[in-house]
């Protein structure tokens, strides 16, 4: 794969340093990524966006499953992943997640993240939708991933790892024969270093989380913008499954012109018996699935959508007054703070919930160690499209994805490096190119795309939708383009400019891909296209950026991805 030769307009850099590895991101994925590499006595970097506890993995509720309980199997775990992804698994990749996730997990409280224990002394395991056994483990009732995050950030800092905060990550760096040759990235005033620079590495790490910033209202932070992906596709790397965004059920409605992060409401609330309920009170799961109210969340949004169409109401409601104060506080003791920040007291009254952008199952593709389709990227956690979530993420996976994932990548990146002894070679990239490649949005350009992909492309698409939406985001790019090809002109480089740019690259690609989608199926919901069609559609949307920034888009020949590398390593055996 070859680059497209685009980047980011942006200064050149101006100062730079050497790594054997440079991981982009710092939730469960990137800093697991991170102490394994070190570990393996790798010189590793982490750069994050915000400060190291401020990615998306803090903010996840439910917990992380695994095949950790009594009765429970790795199998059973699979054959739940597999039903919730709708047929578009890659069956051995969700086979290495269930088989190698419970010792991750031990590894993970090994690294000193304290989960709830159970009165027997033993983990304390919950259900959540589309799960048929106990087996999410959790912490602080509520605060999952607030644990994990404290418990990562804790042993990066005490093992030293080489951090740079408060700095976006703009494009990757390749040398003359199109391996990965570190990146470029801009520090916001508070890092080591300031303004544009560089770190020289031949290996980095895409764990940049998710992209729901592209709607409206959505349970991601600010920062979850769709840099990892948009910086792919700028270096030539193939995405796949972008059309797969997952619209979390029970996202506490705060009125229909709420924008930005909205408060999530667990599944897990649910799996410890909340009912879901119109305004009279009525339960409407019972009779759409086998397990109602913990059907995979693709099921429940939408049974709360035609709801939601069949009364003309703005949000339905999740009934847990028989929980009593005491269950509250103690189990869910975050979700009950914030719907009290808003006015809500769940302890007595249903709590108004909506479906909100929630999580991309696909993205950056990947084969099962990591690696992209650029020599020398990887990605792991939301970033990454690996196979495991198929159409549909199933719940509570995607902390275990991020952690096995991430293992795996360094296993790889260290064999690597014993292999070629790459470690002594520091790549050199290819010039940074004079003129821009790349014309920037206007920083207010991210609020119309917002508009535009949650009119168009949010829970309910079909043809129209979508075509104004792609006609929409086309004239956007197209005005950029022309002022820089007419007048050289762009918008001012800048973290606002560079995000903007970003989530309109993102946006453009699920578009063309749920456009081309002409059927049902998981978290794609086509209203022109109400049927799932395995015959026409059980295969995968993989997409390219050209080097003149249109979008090359195929589908497979089956549901299996192609490889990633023409002829893998011989020292690595490939899983039978």
């Amino acid at each position: 794969m070859t680059s497209t030769g685009i980047r980011l307009h942006a200064p050149a850099p101006g100062w730079s340093i050497d790594a054997d590895v440079v991981v982009v991101g710092s939730g469960v994925a990137g800093l697991t990524a991170a102490l394994r590499c070190e570990d393996a006595g790798l010189n590793t970097v982490v750069v994050t966006k915000a400060r190291l506890d401020d990615g998306s993995t803090r903010w996840a509720q439910g917990g992380i499953a695994a095949a950790l309980g009594e009765g429970d199997s790795p199998e059973q775990h699979l054959d739940d992943t597999l039903v919730a992804g709708a047929g578009l698994c890659d069956e051995q990749a969700v086979r290495i997640l269930v088989t190698e996730g419970p010792d991750a997990v031990r590894r993970l409280i090994r690294t000193g993240a304290q989960f709830d224990e159970s009165a027997e002394g033993g983990l304390a395991l919950t259900r959540e939708g589309g799960h048929h056994r106990r087996r999410i483990a959790h912490a602080g009732g509520d605060a999952t991933g607030a644990e994990i995050s404290r418990a990562l950030v804790e042993a990066v800092r005490a093992r030293g790892v080489r951090t740079i905060e408060n700095a976006l990550v703009l494009d990757l760096l390749t040398d003359a024969d199109g391996r990965t040759a570190g990146v470029t990235l801009h520090v916001m005033g508070e890092g080591q270093h300031d303004g544009v620079g560089a770190v020289h590495a031949p290996a980095v790490v895409l764990a940049t989380g998710g992209m729901g910033q592209v709607f409206s209202a959505t349970t991601n932070p600010s920062v979850s913008t769709g840099d990892g992906v948009a910086l792919a596709l700028r270096a030539g790397a193939e995405v796949s499954d972008l059309e797969f965004v997952q619209f979390h059920p029970t996202v506490l409605f705060l009125g229909p012109e709420a924008e930005g992060q909205q408060p999530l409401v667990s599944e897990a609330v649910r799996g410890e018996g909340a009912h879901l309920v119109d305004a009279d009170g009525v339960r409407f799961m019972a009779g759409q699935h086998e397990l109602g109210e913990l059907a995979p969340r693709d099921i429940v949004a939408k049974g709360i959508m035609r709801r939601m169409q069949e009364q003309d109401a703005e949000h339905m409601f999740l009934d847990a007054r028989h929980f009593g104060a005491e269950m509250w506080e103690q189990r869910f003791p975050t979700i009950l703070a914030a719907c009290r920040d808003n006015g809500i007291d769940p302890v007595h009254e249903p709590i108004p919930v909506a479906p909100a952008a929630h999580y991309a199952s696909g993205g950056v593709r990947t084969d099962s160690h990591g690696r992209t389709t650029v020599p020398g990227l990887y990605a792991c956690g939301e970033v990454a499209c690996t196979g495991v979530h198929g159409a549909n993420r199933l719940a509570s996976n995607s902390l275990l994805e991020g952690l096995v994932y991430a293992e795996r990548i360094a296993a790889d990146i260290a064999a690597a490096h014993a292999d070629s002894g790459l470690r002594a070679r520091v790549p050199e990239p290819v010039p940074y190119p004079e003129v821009p490649a790349h014309p920037l949005q206007p920083a207010e350009a991210r609020f119309t795309i917002q508009r535009i992909m949650t009119e168009g492309a949010g829970v309910l698409r079909s043809a129209d939708s979508l075509t104004k939406a792609a006609d929409r985001l086309q004239r956007l790019h197209t005005e950029a383009r022309d002022a820089l090809a007419e007048n050289g002109k762009t918008a001012e480089p800048g973290v606002d400019t560079w995000e903007a740019t970003n989530l309109l690259c993102v946006a453009r690609v699920l578009v063309a891909a749920a456009r081309l989608r002409e059927e049902t199926r998981g978290c794609h919901w086509r209203e022109d296209h109400a049927d799932r069609d395995d015959t026409a559609w059980r295969r995968h949307i993989v997409v390219r950026l050209n080097p003149d920034r249109s979008l090359a888009v195929h589908t497979t020949d089956t549901a299996d991805f192609p490889p990633t590398r023409p002829n893998p390593p011989a020292h690595r055996p490939q899983e039978q």
